[in-house]
């Protein structure tokens, strides 16, 4: 089996949570694994944000984009981020 480290990408992710969510928690551990620019925001800090997300937290954004609701995928986060590195990457073309 490949004993690979784990890669940093450089994406940008913000993590919608609220406290006292164990499953924000394991997402984020699993988030910090492979990314280092990560914000978090409490959803209920602010009543749309509390509306459009209550029961689906943790919710990922990455780059922009909603990902993940309710449960993170590590392989499926590992895909979307590289993905993400390949789009964004100086030599991609369109």
């Amino acid at each position: 089996m490949n004993a690979e480290p784990t890669r940093k990408y450089a994406s940008r992710v913000v993590i919608y949570t609220r406290q006292g969510c164990h499953c924000c928690d394991n997402a984020a551990k699993l988030i910090q694994n492979f990314v280092s620019d990560i914000s978090f925001v409490d959803i209920d800090q602010d009543p749309k944000l509390r509306q459009k997300f209550d029961t689906t937290v943790p919710v990922v954004e990455i780059n922009g984009k909603i990902r993940f609701r309710g449960k993170v995928e590590p392989l499926l986060l590992k895909r979307v981020l590289a993905a993400e590195e390949e789009a964004n990457s100086p030599s991609h073309t369109s």
